[in-house]
């Protein structure tokens, strides 16, 4: 993937919203509200949970991914596309470098959210095309992030590093 300058600016194309039962669809929306230190507003699996190792809120409150990359791993598989929400992101973004952004805080329309760590892709990957989660080792997976100011966050939506 090609690599792009930390203070380039990428944009939100999809947002997502996991169901209550694992292992099934995401839910699409045009919105989503999000809440310092807690995750999405109306998150049913994840918003307000705490960690069982450190019994403190979870870093766990977004997952971003780029549509680039997941069209990269589509054309591997010899798939014609991967439909948005299937990699199970709230987020996936266009023009953006989200790896390179590990350790930074970014702007999302309202919001702003520290990325932390690269995301490990689960067993429901290979649900979607075997060899997709392999694929998705090593940097291939989108990010995950804590949210550090409350904001809206809307499709089309700016996606800026600030620092």
């Amino acid at each position: 993937m090609n690599r792009k300058p930390l203070n380039s600016i990428g944009r939100v194309v999809s947002l997502h919203l996991h169901p209550v039962e694992p292992a099934t669809p995401l839910q699409s929306v045009d919105e989503i509200n999000l809440v310092a230190g807690k995750g999405i507003l109306g998150e049913p699996r994840y918003f307000g949970k705490i960690s069982r190792r450190t019994a403190q809120p979870s870093r766990r409150q977004l997952s971003l991914m780029e549509r680039e990359q997941i069209a990269e791993h589509a054309v591997a598989l010899g798939m014609k596309s991967i439909a948005p929400g299937a990699v199970r992101a709230n987020i996936e973004t266009e023009g953006i470098d989200l790896v390179q952004l590990i350790g930074k805080k970014v702007r999302i329309g309202e919001a702003i959210v520290l990325i932390y760590e690269g995301r490990l892709p689960c067993g429901q990957m290979d649900a979607i095309c075997t060899g997709l989660r392999a694929l998705m080792e090593n940097n291939r997976q989108g990010v995950m992030a804590e949210i550090i100011q409350s904001g809206v966050i809307r499709k089309q939506d700016s996606i800026v590093c600030e620092g």
